[in-house]
């Protein structure tokens, strides 16, 4: 068990301390990721921005992610069944809009941190299905990285599986048989609001280092 998200963050942080130092960007996928975003770049004295991705959600059950989709529009559909195209289309029309509106909310007038290159650690504070996180780690991928590492307290097992292949490295501190829900292994797992995200990322951006 975690405390919350911040106790995750500092396991995670001690496993990842041969990147100190070495100005890693630590991407976070919104929102639960993003404080532990802090806690990793502050730590290993790097980078913190956002990766934007959203869940693609069943049809038939709005909780039920069937897959993801990036900012620039790729998606990962992890669940074949569900492959009806008028209704993806829909889900993946207005999910793109959402992660515009989202940027422009999070990052006003700031161009994406330039993954080309650099070592980069994928943060979030769980996987399920795994689909958020492989649509993340294809966005980044795609940017030309050195080094590209995902970075999660918890997952189930068949998911760290799938992400491993899309990943350089995996970071997990616990994948247990008994997987049923990221939260289930936190004591405190409340809701991050935008305007936590918006502090985290402000944050990190006065205390970097003036280039």
């Amino acid at each position: 068990m975690f405390d919350d998200r911040l106790d995750a963050a500092n396991q995670l942080a001690a496993k990842l301390t041969a990147w100190r130092d070495r100005n890693p960007l630590v991407l976070a996928i919104p929102r639960g990721g993003v404080p532990m975003g802090e806690v990793l770049a502050t730590t290993l004295h790097g980078e913190l921005d956002v990766v934007l991705v959203h869940k693609l959600s069943s049809r038939w059950n709005p909780e039920y992610a069937i897959g993801a989709i990036d900012e620039s529009g790729w998606s990962f559909i992890a669940d074949a069944t569900e492959a009806e195209s008028s209704w993806l289309e829909r889900e993946r029309a207005s999910r793109l809009a959402e992660l515009r509106q989202r940027r422009a909310l999070y990052s006003p007038g700031l161009a994406q941190a330039d993954p080309s290159g650099r070592i980069v650690i994928v943060v979030d504070d769980g996987l399920a299905t795994g689909a958020t996180m492989i649509a993340a780690l294809h966005a980044v991928r795609a940017r030309t990285p050195e080094r590209l590492i995902c970075a999660v307290p918890v997952a189930a097992p068949d998911s760290l599986r799938k992400v491993e292949a899309d990943a350089d490295e995996a970071v997990c501190l616990l994948a247990p048989w008994q997987f049923q829900a990221v939260g289930q292994f936190y004591r405190e797992f409340g809701q991050v609001s935008d305007a936590e995200v918006i502090a985290c990322l402000r944050r990190c951006r006065y205390a970097a280092p003036a280039s």
